[in-house]
């Protein structure tokens, strides 16, 4: 299944990714929220262990299942659409933290498919900070990154980098970069 119009902005922890998908809001946009900070921030108030400094294999199966949630349910959403990171995140999750056992992932990146261009935001260490949810080093984020693009490729998606410029440049980048023929 493709979705022509479901839009991924990717790319490691804090390089902006949000905050442009909220700038594109203010043009109309809407957006799919980031489902593994979702999964973070249930986890800790429940007092649950899913989470990428406790069980990390229970982690990236949550991660699986509600991406292809999100997938699903935006899919059947009219117009344009953004995904704060897609199912290869999770696909590169699992790489980062040695699960060798992919291949649900894996049938997943290739039955869901989103919309090409990839909006990817690099490594940009003047806005990098880190938080409750946030835990990775600047170093950490800059692996995440090379990773992840790869994981996009090898999945068949062409990557466009964002610049580092303002989230309202970023925005209008994005819009300009949009396929014409993708229903608005």
């Amino acid at each position: 299944m493709i979705n022509n119009n479901l839009f991924v902005v990717t790319g490691g922890p804090g390089a902006g990714k949000t905050t442009v998908l909220r700038e594109l809001e203010t043009l109309g946009f809407r957006h799919a929220p980031e489902v593994a900070r979702q999964i973070i921030q249930e986890q800790v108030r429940s007092g649950g262990r899913a989470l990428p400094w406790g069980d990390k294999k229970l982690y990236a199966a949550m991660m699986l299942q509600r991406s292809i949630e999100s997938y699903k349910v935006h899919t059947l959403a009219a117009g344009r659409l953004f995904s704060d990171r897609g199912i290869p995140d999770t696909l590169c999750y699992a790489r980062l933290i040695g699960l060798t056992d992919d291949q649900e992932i894996r049938r997943a990146c290739t039955e869901y498919r989103y919309a090409d261009p990839v909006f990817a935001a690099p490594p940009w260490e003047e806005i990098y900070t880190t938080d409750s949810e946030r835990k990775q080093d600047f170093v950490e984020a800059q692996r995440t990154y090379e990773l992840l693009i790869a994981t996009y490729r090898e999945c068949g998606y062409e990557i466009v980098e964002l610049p580092k410029v303002s989230p309202s440049k970023r925005a209008g980048f994005i819009v300009n970069r949009l396929p014409q023929d993708a229903a608005g």
